[in-house]
């Protein structure tokens, strides 16, 4: 059995040591990295291509445009990356606000979303219906807004300058 493996033992350092075989081994591992880069790419990319397609195709629906105005009207091209206004419901993990403009927005509240009230650190379970707030967050898949920040803000007919916002 000994004998067998030192067969075996000496082939194979027969096969390293030439200079040939170190090069078809070499440029076998050069491809299959290559392979593997390309592979990543791809698939990176492909992702980042079906977000911005899906998110392109639901804009409208999603972000409370309204078809009847040119898409880059004043009054047309809301926040997509925040909200401000009232709450009208609150079924956690989801907060719906009406927003400035008029719009219902769901707003997704997550373990690491840090919501505060004045300076004080407050708990989702801690908000209530007609609470002022502005929500900073990005935008998902399902149209919801994922929020990074929640502030409760007193309401705006006691703040001056913010009169304007329902």
């Amino acid at each position: 059995m000994k004998n067998i493996y030192e067969q075996i033992k000496k082939i194979l350092k027969e096969i390293f040591e030439k200079k040939v075989s170190n090069a078809f081994l070499i440029t076998l591992g050069l491809i299959i990295t290559a392979i593997l880069i390309f592979s990543a790419g791809v698939s990176v990319g492909f992702r980042k291509a079906s977000f911005g397609r899906a998110w392109g195709e639901n804009y409208e629906r999603n972000f409370g445009m309204r078809p009847n105005k040119m898409m880059f009207e004043k009054d047309n091209f809301p926040n997509s990356h925040g909200a401000i206004g009232k709450i009208l419901k609150i079924e956690l993990p989801n907060i719906i606000v009406q927003d400035k403009d008029n719009t219902e927005k769901i707003i997704l509240v997550k373990e690491d979303t840090k919501i505060q009230k004045m300076m004080s650190e407050i708990k989702s379970t801690d908000l209530l219906i007609n609470d002022f707030i502005v929500t900073i967050g990005s935008p998902n898949e399902e149209g919801q807004i994922e929020a990074k920040l929640i502030r409760v803000m007193p309401s705006p007919e006691l703040m001056p300058g913010f009169r304007n916002i329902k």
